[in-house]
């Protein structure tokens, strides 16, 4: 595109103009997403995918010719994971997909680390799910934007704080993170409203990112940023450093929306309120993934509302049949209010069935809202506690309240004794904002909220007999990304596992925190 076109997109009549027109936009789509029937939307997703993908080998194979309900399809396409599709359909060809479970061929491959399996995915990104995930992100901002119609966005830069834009080549394809592969794929007139540009983007040291970025950004005017809390709190860090300031509202006093993902924010609430300095700044949760993007938080009722009309149908197994061979598989129209559901995803890219690995808990079927609560891997239950993810991440946010404190990151695990007639405890190690708190009281409200919230880890807890109380040992600042560092998972979409019900991975980190002199004496 030529320079002077996406100067004058950038320049200041149009930039009021575009924020008008989305201005209009949100309260349109906003308008249209509210009247939609989403139980037969999604039924009409699904009808829609099956006839596209009919002459594709998965079709074939699963007689999508004869499909023509959702019961149909149910019957003839089982629940399947990452390893049952690689094996079995993406292997034999990989990386020239063509016709194998979507029709065509893939360009793009998303790759994740597998946080709780630990090992490489590379997850076919099809052109649908490119214009799937930019159809999720407008509806994103148009929820943002018609609850909160004075928070101009566009006057200022968009920041996408993502990974690298240097993918790498694989046959006819591409693979990298999501979020570089989305700023590839970005529309050259979008790009005066966006930041970074795509010199860093491409920048594949973290480290040396961040500094830059926080560098070219600190003079701009930042709207809003979107990102993993964990990530952006890196970047305020750098921001202060290089500019000297105390808050981000000093460097970016007209940011107005910080969009995070990921993970629970909840733990992180208190301290992004302390660093940013502005009461002003929304706060808007989004659940993306590589395969598809679920939902996005309606402030109009504090919840993630489920995108059921860009290209994505959605089926919900109750986590209590995990694992059997034909577990009951819900859709908008029949599922209840209350469960604890894994989320299995049938997608424009060639996923059917899908079992994502999350959790979730609708609280509304019309309009669809629902609870991110963890992953299906994501528990403690190795002394028969039965914690999920939810319970952890909120009993660690009132300790966090009670006493103070702010986290930037942790991780939970058991520890196991060595002699059988002493009980076993789950150790956290949690990386704190600044000093650490009294452990003694930060560990005595966590507990006291674990038992509050779940019934069996407080009757495991009596006595002492089975379960004693957690131990917490502070991690330096930097520590967590110092270990992610060393398995070259620095930045982008990498995390660090909240949860570990083996303690392996427990054991494992606290080793090397150990060993590098990350855990701190308070």
């Amino acid at each position: 595109m030529q320079p002077w076109l996406q100067g004058l997109a950038g320049s200041t009549p149009a930039r009021r103009l575009a924020d008008l027109l989305l201005q209009r936009f949100s309260l349109a789509r906003v308008h249209r997403i509210d009247a939609i029937d989403a139980a037969t939307s999604q039924r009409a997703t699904l009808l829609r995918l099956v006839r596209r993908a009919s002459r594709t080998r998965f079709g074939r194979e699963h007689d999508f010719s004869r499909v023509r309900s959702v019961k149909d399809y149910q019957e003839r396409v089982p629940v399947r994971s990452y390893e049952a599709f690689w094996s079995e359909f993406w292997k034999p060809a990989f990386p020239n997909l063509i016709d194998a479970t979507w029709p065509g061929s893939i360009p793009y491959f998303a790759r994740s680390s597998g946080t709780t399996s630990g090992s490489t995915k590379y997850i076919p990104v099809s052109r649908e799910m490119l214009a799937s995930n930019r159809s999720a992100a407008l509806t994103t901002l148009a929820l943002f934007r018609s609850a909160n119609p004075g928070a101009s966005l566009f006057t200022g830069r968009i920041f996408f704080l993502g990974g690298s834009t240097d993918l790498q080549e694989m046959g006819r394809a591409l693979a990298g993170d999501l979020s570089g592969i989305a700023a590839r794929e970005l529309f050259p007139l979008l790009r005066p409203y966006t930041f970074p540009p795509v010199h860093l983007a491409l920048c594949t040291d973290w480290d040396r990112k961040v500094e830059r970025l926080a560098m070219a950004s600190a003079n701009l005017p930042i709207t809003a940023l979107s990102g993993m809390p964990s990530w952006i709190l890196v970047l305020f860090d750098r921001l202060k450093m290089v500019t000297g300031r105390d808050t981000i509202a000093d460097i970016w006093p007209k940011l107005r929306l910080v969009i995070h993902g990921g993970t629970k924010f909840d733990p992180y609430r208190r301290l992004f309120r302390s660093e940013i300095g502005n009461d002003a700044v929304r706060f808007q949760e989004t659940y993306p993934c590589s395969e598809g993007f679920v939902a996005a938080e309606d402030p109009r009722h504090g919840l993630l509302r489920l995108i059921t009309h860009h290209g994505i149908f959605f089926e919900f197994v109750p986590v209590a049949e995990l694992g059997s061979d034909r577990p009951t598989r819900h859709t908008l129209a029949d599922l209840e209010l209350g469960v604890q559901y894994a989320v299995v995803l049938t997608t424009c890219a060639g996923l059917w069935s899908y079992l994502l690995g999350d959790t979730v808990c609708f609280e509304s079927r019309r309009p669809p809202l629902l609870r991110f609560t963890g992953r299906t891997r994501y528990y403690l239950s190795a002394f028969g506690e039965h914690l999920i993810s939810e319970e952890v991440e909120r009993a660690v946010t009132e300790a966090e309240e009670a006493t103070g404190s702010a986290i930037v990151d942790f991780h939970v695990g058991p520890r196991f004794t060595e002699h059988t007639a002493e009980p076993g405890h789950h150790l956290y190690l949690v990386e704190f904002a600044g000093n650490p708190p009294d452990l003694a009281a930060f560990t005595t409200e966590l507990d006291a909220a674990l038992c509050r919230l779940n019934n069996d880890y407080r009757a495991h807890r009596q006595g002492d007999l089975s379960l004693a109380g957690p131990e917490v040992q502070p991690v330096r600042h930097g520590g967590f990304a110092d270990w992610l560092r060393s398995r070259g998972q620095l930045g982008g979409q990498h995390k660090v596992p909240r949860m570990d019900n083996s303690g392996q991975l427990t054991a494992a980190l606290s080793r090397w925190l150990a060993a590098t002199q990350a855990l701190t004496t308070p």
